[in-house]
């Protein structure tokens, strides 16, 4: 199934963030494309084999691609589960970073390169998600985060790793305010 299949069968192309995203993604493969992505992979995999930079730069496009469709399907899994006061916030802070033209790695100049630290991170954030008592997507997220680690380096990772936590412990503390008000209240 294509992208496009995907977005229509999430509703991801037609408006509002997700739509912004998908925007950005075409946008990013207009400006320098592959040939910049292989070039960064060449740099960051310099063992790599002139094939292996390919499939490589393919994989990392069909990641970057998918970003969409996850957070779609996230949004919907909270939304059946009653968990968007929990997840709600944090897809909206992955999102705000993929809408930032500035970032660690600025897709405004780098293309499809500056799209793997926005796309590390908001699967960073969905695979924190599955840490919980109960699992949330039950996907496994552990090959497309160490893959991504790799294209991005150790220190933009690590930074990443921070915002993620970041988000996390700032909903969980506006959802512990929120079950005091309501404790208070009753």
């Amino acid at each position: 199934m294509t992208t496009e299949e995907h977005s229509q069968e999430y509703d991801v192309g037609t408006t509002g963030t997700l739509a912004d995203i998908v925007a950005i993604i075409e946008s990013a493969k207009v400006r320098g494309g592959r040939d910049v992505l292989e070039k960064h992979i060449t740099k960051a995999l310099p063992e790599a084999t002139a094939d292996e930079v390919r499939e490589a730069a393919e994989v990392a496009t069909e990641v970057i691609e998918s970003i969409p469709i996850f957070l779609a399907r996230a949004r919907q899994e909270a939304s059946e589960r009653g968990l968007d006061s929990v997840v709600t916030p944090l897809l909206d802070h992955a999102e705000r970073y993929y809408l930032q033209p500035v970032d660690l790695i600025p897709e405004m100049t780098q293309g499809l390169v500056g799209l793997l630290d926005d796309s590390y991170l908001v699967i960073r954030m969905l695979q924190n998600l599955e840490r919980g008592p109960h699992r949330f997507l039950d996907w496994d997220l552990d090959y497309p985060i160490r893959f991504l680690q790799r294209l991005v380096g150790g220190k933009v990772s690590q930074r990443l790793d921070g915002m993620a936590m970041d988000a996390m412990d700032e909903v969980s503390g506006q959802l512990s305010d929120l079950w005091q008000r309501i404790a208070h209240d009753a």
